[in-house]
């Protein structure tokens, strides 16, 4: 049996990894880039050395976790996956830092990498059981990142550069398309089938009833605002393509 470790250094390890990322980004590489898109550039370049990272880590503290036989939604939480929930917990602090210095009044982020460190952070050092649901919740979560970021930026210089506006219109429904499978679709399949299991009491008293409640609320809403900000950006787009499309005909 593993040796469960309350607190390690892995998490500020992390984090200064992270801020050294974050600083760097947006005193050097975006440092020409105008103030309120200079920070969420550096936002976006923070997130592609989590995002990718997260679903590789998630993939394999899943794979290598002893007892595969009796892995479940309530297995106690290993080494390895408590390292990948402290890698992540370090990504959404500096992030949280960002928004609140950049972007006060974005309270929708703010909420939600509250509401993410919330879960986050119970699991690890409260419940210390229940990682796996959350370690491919991340892969979930995550998996669409580096395409998202990449969106994201091209977004940002679409109206200076040309070639920005080219990849933005080109990545745009393939980015949605993505997102809305993953987001719309396996997202709420896997929820359900999470749900389904603390509700039908199969974690026993590994995991207590007010943490896997406060989860599934967390859980559950952050799905629903992410199909509402597809279906507004499916929508958006629509009108683009029909703007296009009478400006051809005229």
């Amino acid at each position: 049996m593993e040796t469960q470790l309350l607190f390690s250094p892995t998490f500020p390890t992390f984090f200064m990894m992270f801020f050294f990322i974050y600083i760097f980004a947006y005193f050097v590489i975006f440092r020409n880039w105008a103030s309120k898109e200079r920070a969420e550039a550096s936002s976006c370049f923070l997130s592609l050395f989590h995002g990718t990272p997260a679903v590789i880590m998630s993939i394999g503290a899943l794979i290598l976790t002893q007892n595969q036989s009796q892995l479940s939604f309530a297995s106690p939480n290993s080494t390895l996956q408590n390292t990948v929930l402290e890698f992540s917990m370090a990504y959404f602090v500096m992030d949280l830092l960002h928004y609140i210095v950049f972007s006060p009044h974005e309270i929708l982020f703010i909420l939600h990498h509250v509401a993410t460190l919330y879960v986050f952070a119970t699991c690890h050092y409260m419940v210390r059981h229940g990682a796996v649901s959350l370690l491919v919740l991340l892969v979930l979560a995550e998996v669409t990142s580096a395409c998202h970021n990449v969106w994201s930026l091209s977004r940002f210089r679409r109206h200076d550069v040309p070639a920005a506006n080219r990849l933005y219109e080109v990545l745009s429904p393939c980015f949605y398309v993505f997102y809305s499978i993953v987001r719309g679709i396996l997202g709420p399949i896997f929820v359900s089938r999470m749900g389904m299991f603390y509700a039908g009491g199969v974690a026993g008293t590994a995991i207590p009833s007010w943490a896997w409640i406060s989860w599934m609320v967390v859980i559950v809403i952050a799905i629903l605002v992410s199909i509402f900000w597809v279906f507004n950006h499916w929508v958006d787009w629509h009108k683009q393509m029909i703007n296009k499309a009478e400006k051809r005909m005229r």
